[in-house]
């Protein structure tokens, strides 16, 4: 049965990665810029949603992306074709990013661009229903997928994901009508699990729900921009 780490060994492991995440927030806050954390399974759609987003939103908003993978940069090459800055982190066996490997991106961004210019910076997590949504990275918001061919049971089983979740997005609707599930059951556990969310049908082949995806996205840059201090840019110690 998988617990929380920290009710698991009697320790709270989390405090070291937690004072971390804190510290990139407080950057990213610094910088005036939103981060969101976009977590899945894998293959549950999160590349392929970020192409379209990153596509339509960059003609308004500058951003960048940190892409986490285990092995390979093919995640981070594709989104690096549609025109925005990637920094691959390849966590080796580690099934998630925590907030020192998003501290390490950061720096190699930091030698691209001034992150004070960016509105946006996006963490695609490693492809995981458990351990990302344990790990804080100094996110302001976390994004949760949801693939329609992995049933609707997810929500149940994989609690913390979805309670976690400021906003979850059920992916690949456009294979509804060759699937045996019900959307509307799908949405009615992750609202069990977690009330608060915002839930959103998408697909990035069709486009169906991507406009309210984007509205969504644009609401939150918008809110953090309103939370941070206008003016000058405050001095930034070495992340």
């Amino acid at each position: 049965m998988h617990m929380p780490l920290q009710d698991t060994l009697g320790l709270n492991l989390l405090a070291a990665n937690d004072h971390q995440a804190e510290h990139n927030r407080e950057h990213f806050d610094a910088w005036r810029l939103l981060c969101l954390n976009v977590m899945s399974s894998p293959g549950a759609g999160k590349t392929s949603l970020l192409e379209q987003t990153l596509t339509a939103l960059s003609v308004d908003l500058s951003m960048a992306v940190l892409e986490g993978d285990m092995t390979t940069q093919l995640d981070a090459e594709r989104l690096e074709a549609v025109g925005v800055p990637v920094v691959a982190i390849t966590t080796g066996r580690a099934c998630h990013l925590d907030a020192s490997m998003v501290s390490g991106g950061l720096k190699s961004l930091r030698q691209r661009l001034d992150p004070a210019s960016l509105d946006l910076l996006w963490v695609e997590n490693v492809g995981n229903l458990v351990c990302p949504a344990e790990f804080a990275v100094g996110e302001h918001r976390k994004v949760a997928l949801l693939s329609v061919t992995e049933g609707d049971d997810k929500p149940l089983k994989y609690p913390v994901m979805f309670r976690e979740a400021d906003c979850v997005l059920i992916t690949k609707t456009d294979l509804l009508p060759h699937l045996p599930v019900e959307i509307e059951r799908i949405e009615a556990h992750i609202r069990q699990v977690n009330p608060r969310c915002t839930v959103l049908r998408v697909s990035a082949c069709s486009g169906e729900g991507l406009e309210a995806w984007h509205g969504w996205v644009r609401q939150q840059v918008r809110e953090q921009l309103a939370r941070t201090a206008p003016g000058g840019q405050p001095a930034l110690v070495s992340v």
